[in-house]
């Protein structure tokens, strides 16, 4: 009788065991870890900047920092994606003065890193895709160089003036031999004074505008892009 009992207890407690495992679990609360919705912003997006920085191809270096900010907001799909005041970080890759007589000077900067307001940093693929606030300069390729123009006009007129007016002195002292001669002797000064000036310098002041062109889309997280405090404009 007792072997029966026990028997049932076994079989009864095998049982309330299997219908437990079969329960379906509790339901996880929904939204527990909401997704994140990215956006992008696409390659082939012009960010207009403004730098904070000075930079010359006289002094600079490659690899200096190069500070700048937005002047502007991007927009894409009626979203603002870049605010206006993000700060714009990046380097001077490439750097060469102007030469004596030929070889122009020539800057090339990469930018690397978005700073919004709030302190979100996303890395940044940029280049410059052009400079309206550089004088005396424009981009000449896709890589974004900034090349001086051309100095040839200048560097003629400083050989033809000494040349004319040796010519000039030498035909009134000996003729036309004279002006052969006087000719030729000017030349030879303009040549030198040419010789020992550079060509046009690139400069970047404070405040210089660019634009640049971001090379490959970005991910951003449009939840962390609004600034926490004042606008940098305020500043």
């Amino acid at each position: 009788m007792r072997l029966l009992m026990l028997l049932i207890l076994v079989t009864g407690t095998l049982v309330a065991q299997q219908s437990a495992s079969q329960e379906p679990a509790p339901a996880l609360a929904k939204n527990a870890h909401p997704s994140i919705h990215e956006l992008t912003i696409p390659a082939g997006t012009q960010v207009p900047i403004r730098l904070e920085n000075a930079i010359s191809t006289k002094t600079s270096r490659p690899g200096e920092a190069v500070y700048a900010r937005t002047t502007f907001p991007v927009a894409v799909d009626e979203k603002i994606l870049i605010p206006a005041g993000t700060y714009v970080q990046g380097k001077i890759d490439q750097i060469k003065p102007a030469g004596r007589l030929k070889g122009r000077a020539e800057v090339l900067l990469h930018f690397t890193t978005l700073i919004y307001p709030s302190g979100y940093t996303v890395m940044l693929p940029g280049s410059i895709e052009n400079a309206p606030g550089v004088d005396k300069a424009h981009v000449k390729d896709k890589e974004g160089t900034i090349q001086a123009d051309s100095n040839k006009g200048k560097t003629a007129a400083t050989i033809a003036q000494p040349a004319g007016e040796g010519a000039l002195v030498g035909a009134l002292a000996r003729g036309g031999e004279g002006a052969l001669i006087g000719a030729g002797i000017g030349g030879a000064i303009g040549t030198t004074i040419a010789a020992l000036s550079h060509g046009n310098e690139i400069t970047f002041h404070p405040g210089t505008t660019l634009e640049v062109v971001i090379q490959r889309e970005v991910q951003i997280d449009p939840s962390r892009i609004h600034a926490s405090t004042r606008n940098f404009d305020e500043e």
